[in-house]
């Protein structure tokens, strides 16, 4: 017997906890009912925007724990910066393990941890407490990539062939706060922040629907990383006043691209290109996909969103994201994403997962795979460090720390 509703409690009160509390609109059987964050005013703020959305009865706690033990509570959604998620982890593990209360599941955003290590250790900490876990990855929920995966390969692989060539890519501006920018706290640059998702929907997008990842092997990986903007002294001017990083003494990559070349079942060969930018100027944030196989293809821009309107040098206004997310302008021909929570697929993820932690579903990513992805990350680091194309995986993965993070980095 499963019960009928899931109650949702969010760790971190910034963007991507007010995103997916915006897709919580959509999932019928779950009500967001807490948050906590270390900033209360934050925490405050963030369970308002909830119950103005009327996605639940959300309320701030004063800490992990209260809201653990609070028998509403059933499942964890962990939103939390990088650098604090070992111990946001440890809190939640240890509540449920002293018997202050007790989980259905924790679902964890990107990256599971900042290397290697730390995502083991993360994994060894949530199944010591028999806790079910998902890693939450919404790119793989969004409509367009759901629908074309599932159509390619049940008439263009089903007839000529398994694809052989993947690619996809995140581009923007770059990202919201501070701690993004830390290479320390946050865990390096780009590549870590956002290949993490171009390196997951390659995968996917080769894989057979309903096959798992597994069935395509990761075999050798070639990476570059540069900063290509943001240490230019203009820009690292602009980046230590707004965001208080000096990228003249500690900088973080902006551009990264990742060859990845995969072996099916059959010993066939499959190749992944992703890259990813916080050096893209235009319309806001650019998500895309594709995938190509013998007689197929398909191909995936969130900005070719079907809706586009324009304002002339006339229409004054306050910079705001209301046309889409990291927008850079607010004059002239504009693309417009009308449901960015549906558009990037935070609706579909944050249904399935509810629905694994109801007993209803199996759940599709795990922190297994979550982990997965932080070695091909930490690979993709070495392989940019070494000049060379790396076997998967190298030696020494699991004590790697790459240099950006390590603030001896170079470009």
């Amino acid at each position: 017997m499963t019960s009928a509703r899931l109650g949702i409690g969010f760790i971190g009160s910034g963007f991507n906890t007010r995103f997916h509390m915006q897709a919580f609109r959509g999932v019928r059987d779950a009500d967001v009912l807490g948050v906590w964050s270390p900033n209360g005013k934050n925490a405050a703020s963030a369970a308002r925007f909830a119950r103005d959305l009327d996605v639940g009865a959300c309320k701030a706690y004063k800490s992990i724990t209260e809201m653990v033990a609070d028998p509403s509570i059933d499942a964890i959604w962990l939103n939390g910066p990088n650098h604090a998620r070992i111990e946001n982890v440890e809190e939640i593990v240890h509540a449920v393990r002293s018997g202050a209360g007790t989980l259905k599941g924790i679902a964890c955003e990107k990256p599971l941890g900042r290397t290697v290590a730390e995502a083991k250790q993360l994994v060894k900490l949530c199944e010591s407490a028999g806790i079910m876990h998902g890693y939450l990855e919404n790119q793989l929920f969004a409509p367009q990539v759901v629908r074309g995966h599932e159509l390619l390969w049940k008439r263009g692989a089903a007839t000529t062939g398994k694809p052989y060539l993947a690619r996809a890519a995140e581009e923007h501006s770059g990202p919201h706060m501070p701690w993004f920018w830390n290479g320390a706290m946050q865990g390096g640059g780009v590549l870590n922040d956002m290949m993490c998702h171009s390196v997951l929907v390659v995968r996917h997008l080769l894989t057979a629907p309903g096959a798992p990842l597994s069935t395509l092997t990761p075999k050798r990986v070639t990476a570059h990383i540069a900063s290509l903007k943001w240490t230019r002294p203009e820009y690292a001017k602009v980046l230590k006043k707004s965001m208080g990083v000096d990228y003249t003494k500690t900088p973080s990559e902006d551009f990264a691209s990742v060859t990845i070349e995969f072996e099916d079942a059959d010993g066939r060969t499959a190749i992944g290109e992703a890259t990813t930018s916080w050096s893209y100027v235009g319309p806001g944030l650019r998500l895309s996909a594709e995938l190509l196989g013998p007689e197929y293809s398909m191909r995936w821009n969130s900005l070719e969103s079907g809706l586009d309107l324009f304002f002339s040098r006339a229409v004054k206004g306050k910079a705001g994201e209301d046309l889409v997310e990291k927008q850079n302008a607010e004059v002239g021909q504009m693309p417009v994403v009308a449901d960015e929570a549906v558009a990037y697929g935070y609706e579909a993820e944050d249904r399935h997962f509810v629905r694994a932690f109801l007993g209803k579903e199996t759940p599709k990513l795990t922190w297994h795979d979550g982990l997965e992805v932080v070695q091909l990350l930490m690979t993709a680091y070495q392989s940019a460090e070494q000049g060379k194309t790396l076997s998967f995986p190298p030696r020494g993965l699991e004590k790697f720390v790459p240099a950006v993070a390590q603030g001896t980095w170079r470009p």
